[in-house]
């Protein structure tokens, strides 16, 4: 009877663990981002600059109506490798804060998330899908909102996504940025990045 109850305590426990090994494993998956965003970066403008009237114009939150997108936006800088880094969940965006505030001339660059670890949706998951000349929108702290037109959609090898996607000055520019294509699994990536390039044509 002893060694029976010992036995059964024995399978409980390493029950339990097993439990919390996959629960572990789950929010982890859910909610771990891995910094696997990788692009060229070119830091134009430090956020110390900013004037204190000025951080009325930074952005907030992130609208694609014809995706059902209306996302919190993080501000980001550089990962060790000196390149731009991801937001750290699947729900939010992230923008570019050493780069171009939107709504002003030059490159406001935006990056997001296509999936989890589990593959559950990302918010850019159907980012793919968006149309030319559809309206992308910026809502600032200030509470203007900005709109955008989709002006052109690239797809791009992951280790070749080009420079102006941060540089290009000839307008007021969004672009938003993911991952696509195949899985690299010993690059924990994707092979493809989509850029989404918009232009700014309208502020309330």
């Amino acid at each position: 009877m002893q060694q029976r109850t010992r036995t059964t305590m024995t399978i409980a426990l390493i029950g339990a663990i097993a439990i919390g090994i996959f629960l572990w494993t789950l929010v982890r998956a859910t909610l771990y981002a891995p910094d696997t965003q990788i692009f060229p970066a070119t830091p134009a403008l430090a956020m110390s600059t900013l004037t204190l009237s000025a951080t009325s114009s930074l952005p907030t939150h992130l609208v694609i109506p014809s995706l059902g997108i209306h996302a919190h936006i993080q501000y980001v800088g550089e990962n060790a490798s000196g390149n731009m880094r991801a937001p750290n969940n699947f729900t939010d965006v992230a923008w570019y804060e050493y780069g171009t505030v939107p709504g002003n001339v030059g490159s406001a660059v935006i990056a997001g998330h296509v999936d989890n670890g589990l593959g559950l949706d990302g918010v850019f998951k159907h980012l793919s899908g968006i149309a030319l000349g559809a309206d992308v929108s910026i809502e600032t702290a200030g509470g203007a909102v900005l709109h955008f037109k989709v002006s052109d959609i690239e797809v791009y090898p992951y280790q070749n996504v080009p420079s102006t996607l941060f540089t290009q000055n000839d307008a007021a520019r969004l672009n938003l940025i993911t991952c696509d294509g195949s899985w690299v699994p010993g690059g924990n990536t994707y092979d493809q990045r989509i850029v989404i390039y918009t232009r700014l044509v309208q502020t309330q």
